[in-house]
């Protein structure tokens, strides 16, 4: 007397098991999910929720190569099993529409560069985005990117260019998420002028 079969949601009850073929395509989600994971940077994992054992096997699978990572990716695949996969799934796709905004940024950067090296006055828009700007140190790099290119030499200091660039933007979209999570109630308090 324990099921009534009038009701159509208890039929579920007596659905036949996955077969063994949608098993088989269900762990190698999971598994396709590890590798995901043990690509990630140790900073983006650490955002994505996950219990200890599973962090700790997709951190020891970074640090192996072929056969043993392999297997790792497997017991990863396992440890898998027993997790509900939405929470990662939705972190990732988080991480693929940063990665979009990453490269638009990427891009932009790379503009800004080219631009530098056409024109020197560049330097004055540099300096009203990021007002702590090293602007001696950039022209420097200008002048000895230029030389390289011209002399056909390995473009050193036309990479430094960016990297200075992209430290400059990191750290000021840092400190615009940090004051998007201040608190409001802080703003009230703080009437004082930005510094």
């Amino acid at each position: 007397m324990r099921h009534h079969h009038s009701d159509p949601a208890d039929e579920d009850d007596f659905l036949e098991p996955p077969s063994k073929s949608s098993r088989k395509r269900e762990m190698q989600a999971l598994q396709d999910l590890g590798e995901q994971l043990v690509a990630l940077s140790p900073e983006r994992l650490k955002k994505v929720p996950l219990p200890e054992t599973l962090y700790e096997a997709i951190r020891a699978a970074q640090g192996f190569k072929m056969e043993a990572r392999r297997r790792q990716l497997q017991y990863i695949g396992k440890l898998m099993r027993k997790i509900d996969p939405e929470p990662i799934q939705a972190q990732l796709d988080i991480f693929a529409g940063n990665s979009a905004a990453e490269v638009a940024k990427m891009h932009r950067l790379e503009r800004l560069r080219e631009q530098l090296l056409e024109d020197e006055q560049i330097i004055g828009t540099i300096a009203d985005t990021w007002p702590g700007a090293d602007l001696q140190y950039l022209r420097t790099l200008r002048r000895n990117a230029l030389k390289e290119r011209e002399a056909a030499r390995p473009p050193k200091s036309f990479r430094e260019i960016f990297r200075v660039l992209r430290e400059l933007q990191d750290a000021s979209d840092a400190a615009a998420e940090a004051e998007a999570e201040r608190p409001a109630d802080e703003d009230v308090t703080e009437q004082g002028p930005n510094p």
